[in-house]
């Protein structure tokens, strides 16, 4: 913790001290600025009903005996704020810093169920100290133009959500709750587990994410060992992000562009997608249909990450005698090829109003796979770009 050396509070009629939850509390309801240089620590609660957004210098919340909260009807701006209130700071109206934020000791707890009372981070300010003990329980939001990584949690545990440049340059938001998506505490609906696209085999029923923003970006998620990633999958190349669509009621599969770790810690990174498509983000696995000495992956994203960019069927080597067939939705076919190789790439063949050699727009398509000799299999894959 950073040691106070002086401290310049300009006590006029705009300050004043008042009353919170029984507790004396520094009340603001004028216009008041902390100048360059400046160093403030607030041993009591804090309300704000004034001006206070125009701070440089530094602000540290502790009290060693209880907790403090913040409140008003103003957003106080900071520069440089520390927390070292080991039974948390509680906002009850948002808190922005805008140079650098550290985490000494406590959490901020910020109310789930009124996301704009969040800790802000703005112009790309960033925080430190961050662990299981020391985080945002609630939400957070940032505003900026570089990666971010959203320092939050639920339950005594750091459960971390990062976005990528550009995402949040209209402020994005996010929170983790570790609850059952089916029963959750803070949202008007439920998110049905078992109602999921084709393109998925199950979801998660351990908890979730929420994240808002208008800005397209990836996602990347983390997981440790309460997050039973075992019961999903055997292999991590199956574990996928996936997202709540409230106008189809169910989850959507947002793809799997890359992960590190293992089955009990570890991070994965979606398709990029526009968060506010989605109500909530969690884990599932993709459906991969498995038929005699085949794996057949129905997914198809041909962006060139090097995942899922062709048609994968998984042993088709070893029955070079085949022709695959692909039919759009209105039983057009699109492709035919005999002795497939897995190189299909949602390009169109020419039989529809797509020319040869344009890419087929996102959808479901029905594939149907001859090989000599043998029962034809058929089913459906679905194009994402």
């Amino acid at each position: 913790m950073k040691t106070i050396q002086y401290i310049i509070i300009i006590v006029l009629v705009l300050l004043s001290s008042g009353k919170s939850q029984g507790q004396e509390a520094f009340y603001n309801s004028g216009n008041i600025q902390i100048h360059d240089q400046g160093e403030v620590g607030f041993h009591t609660d804090v309300i704000n009903d004034g001006t206070f957004d125009q701070n440089e210098g530094y602000v540290l919340f502790y009290n060693q005996d209880r907790n403090l909260n913040v409140s008003g009807t103003r957003r106080p701006i900071f520069f440089d704020m520390e927390i070292d209130v080991p039974d948390d700071l509680n906002l009850d109206v948002a808190v922005a810093v805008r140079n650098l934020q550290e985490f000494t000791s406590g959490r901020v707890i910020t109310p789930r169920d009124r996301r704009t009372v969040s800790l802000d981070y703005i112009n790309d300010a960033p925080y430190m100290g961050e662990d299981d003990d020391r985080y945002v329980d609630g939400y957070s939001s940032t505003t900026g133009s570089l990666d971010f990584t959203f320092p939050i949690g639920d339950d005594f545990r750091l459960r971390p959500m990062r976005i990528e440049n550009g995402a949040a340059v209209n402020t994005a938001r996010g929170a983790y709750f570790f609850e059952n998506p089916n029963r959750p505490n803070f949202f008007s609906g439920s998110f049905d587990t078992d109602s999921f696209s084709n393109l998925l085999f199950g979801v998660s029923s351990f908890e979730f994410w929420d994240l808002d923003g208008d800005v397209e970006t990836t996602v990347t998620l983390t997981w440790d060992d309460n997050s039973n990633i075992p019961t999903l999958v055997e292999e991590l190349e199956d574990l996928r992000v996936v997202g709540w669509d409230e106008t189809l009621n169910q989850w959507i599969n947002l793809g799997n562009t890359g992960f590190t770790g293992d089955l009990n810690n570890g991070e994965i990174t979606s398709r990029p997608f526009i968060p506010n498509d989605y109500v909530v983000l969690t884990f599932g696995t993709s459906e991969i249909i498995l038929d005699g000495d085949l794996e057949i992956f129905t997914a198809v994203s041909p962006n060139g990450d090097g995942f899922n960019d062709t048609f994968i069927i998984q042993g088709i080597a070893q029955f070079p005698n085949n022709t695959l067939s692909i039919f759009n939705r209105w039983g057009v076919e699109v492709y035919n090829k005999s002795g497939y190789d897995n190189s299909w790439a949602g390009i169109s063949e020419g039989r529809t109003t797509i020319a040869k050699g344009e890419e087929l727009p996102v959808g479901t398509y029905y594939y149907v796979l001859k090989i000599e000799g043998q029962k034809d299999r058929a089913g459906y894959l679905y194009i994402n770009r």
